[in-house]
């Protein structure tokens, strides 16, 4: 049995391989990039009173048949099999097309969902139109056409877009279970509408027609607390005002994902996001007191789900989850740099509450990651403390361009993340900036500072004024409740 909720950063693959073990996970819900071909940014709203928006390249959504494509078909096709079959029929129909690199690496990923999922639990893929009826039959082949349950709509409203055909406002949700009839299901009801229930709660008798005679018979029947519930789902998206908006462009929202888990899952239940993302999954789970696992392939990602948690459930959530994949020492960091030097910047300025900054011409130039704070006692002006991460070798022309950037944006503290120690003159360039003063906290901090890699993992950060709830850097989750039946619920 799971003894505390994991959130893993890696290659979801490589992740289910070496660490879930077969028939443990009761409840498997992926949203997967939908093979549409376009670029997701991350967006990160601003709470800060400035009009631009802070953008980093999650991901790329685009697949291409290439070597690495061709090497995945294959391994697929090897093990022989309906998922072998499936694949080779693809390749017929479409080719060596992006379509079939983007199916080869679904394929091995299913395969293993399927490996570590209960014999009574629960798989839904959330998928699109782009790529939804490949999938289907990628489904059918490992899961096998007789677990298939539902195709559950999730149907909603945005902004029309499009011209010559009907307007795309839904999303599809394939649901299969690992055993046919042994699946866990929860029934949920629908709720009765405001007009059936006046109906109903008006009505003191009724009249009926018996051997000919009018009569008038009460009703003694209960009022229905709901019909079963159907599998087109009315839940809208997550609008510009919404509390649980984060600004991640993929996320979904909690109604939808509460809806999945309360129906194939009870508490106690290990519940698995492969495609992790913002960690709308990771949230719900806790909220309805099931056990979780998150993964994600990009640091950014993680960064943000450890504060949403933290943000929702508060400090004390951070006892009840392990974070694996992430480097705990100094080689693990230079590692981490060596492989994909995008991720130990993510990483490293998620050590200290940062968020990155997409590198462009103009204002951002020279800016690897930003912190928004309020130093003042009713908030006041936005102020913001700026970073840059280098993870080889530095030298003390390195601050004296910090400087200048630090000058320019009109920060109050630069900070330079370096893996290498600095030398004497990086100390002396610091030290000459000068100290900024904070009125309110009646101190004054450095205004240019250098922390190494080492420093940050022994629990060194900024000196700065008390951040708390005073950094606006990121997005604040809705705080999460107690209600009345022992769950989490959301403030509205």
């Amino acid at each position: 049995m799971q003894d505390k909720n994991v959130l893993y950063y890696g290659d979801n693959l490589e992740v289910l391989r070496l660490h879930i073990k077969d028939a443990s996970v009761d409840l498997i819900y992926l949203d997967p990039p939908f093979k549409s071909n376009q670029d997701y940014n991350v967006l990160f709203a601003e709470r800060n009173g400035t009009r631009s928006k802070a953008q980093v390249k999650a991901f790329k959504d685009t697949w291409t048949w290439d070597m690495e494509a061709a090497e995945a078909y294959e391994d697929v096709v090897e093990r022989g099999g309906k998922v072998s079959e499936a694949m080779q029929g693809f390749r017929k129909l479409i080719g060596d097309s992006d379509m079939l690199a983007y199916l080869s690496m679904m394929a091995p990923r299913l395969i293993e969902l399927h490996r570590v999922l209960k014999p009574t639990g629960s798989i839904y893929l959330h998928c699109d139109s782009t790529a939804g009826a490949y999938l289907r039959l990628l489904m059918d082949a490992v899961f096998g056409a007789e677990n298939f349950r539902n195709e559950a709509i999730w149907h909603y409203k945005r902004w029309p877009a499009g011209k010559h055909q009907f307007q795309r406002m839904h999303d599809v949700l394939l649901f299969y279970s690992n055993r046919h009839g042994k699946n866990t299901f929860n029934v949920l009801l629908e709720p009765l509408t405001k007009g059936t229930l006046k109906r109903w709660r008006g009505q003191k008798s009724r009249v009926e027609f018996k051997n000919g005679m009018r009569q008038v018979t009460k009703i003694t029947k209960e009022v229905s607390k709901g019909a079963p519930m159907d599998d087109v789902w009315d839940i809208p998206v997550i609008n510009s005002q919404a509390k649980e908006r984060l600004g991640y462009p993929t996320q979904k929202p909690e109604a939808l994902l509460e809806r999945i888990i309360k129906a194939s899952s009870n508490e106690g239940d290990i519940v698995l996001d492969p495609f992790c993302g913002c960690g709308t999954t990771v949230a719900v789970a806790q909220r309805l007191n099931r056990r979780w696992i998150g993964i994600d392939i990009t640091h950014l990602a993680v960064t943000l789900m450890k504060y949403r948690l933290e943000h929702t459930f508060g400090d004390e959530i951070r006892s009840e989850y392990d974070v694996i994949g992430e480097p705990v020492s100094l080689s693990g960091a230079m590692q981490l740099a060596k492989e994909n030097p995008y991720q130990f910047q993510w990483w490293a300025l998620g050590l200290l509450g940062a968020r990155p900054v997409e590198e462009k011409k103009g204002a951002d130039k020279g800016i690897d990651g930003r912190l928004y704070f309020h130093d003042e006692a009713k908030g006041g002006e936005t102020k913001q403390i700026i970073f840059s991460v280098k993870s080889g070798h530095v030298t003390s022309s390195v601050m004296r361009d910090l400087r200048g950037v630090i000058e320019r944006e009109g920060a109050e503290i630069g900070v330079l993340i370096t893996m290498l120690d600095p030398t004497k003159d990086m100390r002396k360039e610091a030290a000459g900036a000068g100290f900024y003063e904070s009125a309110t906290w009646q101190n004054r901090y450095l205004r240019m500072q250098i922390l190494t890699i080492e420093d940050i993992l022994r629990g060194k950060g900024v000196d700065c004024p008390p951040l708390g709830r005073t950094n606006v850097t990121f997005t604040r989750a809705a705080k999460a409740k107690k209600s009345d039946d022992g769950t989490n619920d959301l403030f509205e």
